[in-house]
């Protein structure tokens, strides 16, 4: 699927929003916001967002930056410098949302904090993302996304039990963060249609992970249970494993349902394991987890990896082989659904990407470009909406308070302090 530059619609059409986080999970919520109508501004230091840096290259651009920079105007701004904070207060005035991931008291060095920002705009909503919450004894630390996924607990869970802890090859607790941050901003400006008052939303990267721990919090509550690696099973749902095939490759099935599981036990030729008194139910097919997992491993082990799932999804058997980003690119469901977008970019000419989701049948997300160069739009967004005048735009360029991309960017420290958004 291709798409190309057009004006933004959908549900947050309207809504202005001033990005000023950093790496992950700062950018990651403003490109929801974005995808689904939004008008994102989007701070930069000269030498770029940190994400820039992350991620593989094509011609020397980051196409990491290409995706979650999208659909977003690109300013560039010195924010240590008084006329860039003064830049800053003037755009606030228009602005619905103003997403930031420095450590917390950062932006109140600067007079830019919720209470400063919200004087000049009653209405303003600010969506603060942070490691450790902007409380609490350990609001300073410096909290990556990493390093919040392991205090949550999530990192001690992942992995195989006789290894150290492992991790997801992406930044998965800053993705998790920017979602609750955007869920959190689009009900903040529903509250601010009934009373009119806007309101700023803590977001931590350690209490956004934790929050996927539910299973294992009462447990321990109530039976003391520390949970551990379950390495590719998920404990208390059996048989939900990852099994080897004859032809060394692995299959995940799925099916800790009674009707699963008896459909399951059918295409292996076993339905007596139906009526085995240890898996009889759920419960007890969890206890004995390890055999019946045996079984099941036995039985895959005797056939190829296109034969198995030929016959487990004729059974109507949830299972799947390992897709590797190359079984996506060529995957007839993905072309079908039009998961991966053909996105218009400056210097590549178009570059892939995932498609908006969730879908919405009447107002959809859509890509209407690629993430542009660092400071393409200062210029005029400053004009626009700051309403800033030619000569004035020349003299803070000449003075390095703002950078369009004119020449060599200068290095900065404007993103000092943000500290919530990498891997």
């Amino acid at each position: 699927m291709s798409v190309n530059e057009s004006a933004p619609h959908g549900p947050l059409c309207g809504y202005r929003v001033l990005e000023m986080g950093s790496t992950v999970a700062g950018p990651f919520c403003g490109r929801l916001l974005a995808d689904f109508g939004a008008e994102v501004i989007k701070v930069e230091p000269f030498e770029g967002d940190a994400v820039r840096t992350m991620g593989k290259r094509f011609h020397g651009k980051s196409l990491y930056a290409a995706s979650i920079f999208r659909n977003k105007s690109l300013i560039s701004v010195d924010l240590r410098k008084r006329e860039g904070q003064d830049i800053i207060r003037r755009i606030v005035t228009k602005c619905d949302l103003v997403v930031e991931n420095f450590r917390p008291g950062g932006l109140e060095k600067w007079d830019l904090g919720y209470a400063d920002l919200s004087h000049l705009n009653p209405g303003l909503i600010m969506v603060r993302i942070s490691g450790f919450g902007q409380t609490g004894p350990y609001s300073q630390r410096a909290g990556y996304g990493v390093i919040g996924e392991a205090v949550s607990g999530l990192r001690h869970i992942t992995g195989d039990p006789d290894r150290p802890p492992s991790r997801v090859a992406v930044s998965i607790t800053d993705y998790i963060t920017g979602l609750y941050a955007a869920f959190g901003a689009v009900m903040a400006l529903l509250s601010r249609t009934k009373t009119g008052r806007g309101q700023y939303i803590d977001s931590a990267l350690y209490e956004c992970a934790f929050s996927f721990m539910e299973p294992h919090i009462p447990a321990y509550d109530k039976l003391g249970h520390v949970a551990m690696r379950a390495g590719s099973r998920l404990p208390d749902s059996t048989p939900n494993n990852l099994y080897a095939t004859r032809d060394r490759q692995f299959i995940h099935v799925t099916a800790m349902g009674d009707a699963v599981f008896r459909r399951l036990t059918e295409c292996m030729g076993r339905p007596e394991l139906f009526d085995d008194p240890r898996f009889r139910d759920p419960v007890e097919r969890s206890r004995y987890d390890a055999d019946i997992d045996d079984i099941i491993a036995r039985w895959t082990k005797s056939h190829d990896l296109a034969n198995l799932e030929q016959m487990l999804h004729a059974a109507g058997v949830p299972a799947t082989r390992i897709f590797t980003i190359a079984d996506i690119f060529r995957d007839p469901h993905y072309q079908a659904r039009e998961m991966l977008v053909n996105a218009s970019d400056d210097d590549l000419g178009a570059v892939a990407m995932a498609a908006p989701v969730p879908r919405m049948s009447e107002t959809p997300g859509r890509i209407r470009h690629a993430g542009k160069r660092v400071g393409q739009d200062t210029r005029r967004v400053l004009s626009e909406i700051a309403g800033l005048p030619a000569e004035e735009l020349d003299r803070f360029e000449a003075a390095g308070v703002i950078y369009s991309g004119r020449g060599l960017p200068q290095k900065t420290a404007a993103s000092v302090g943000a500290q919530a958004g990498a891997a």
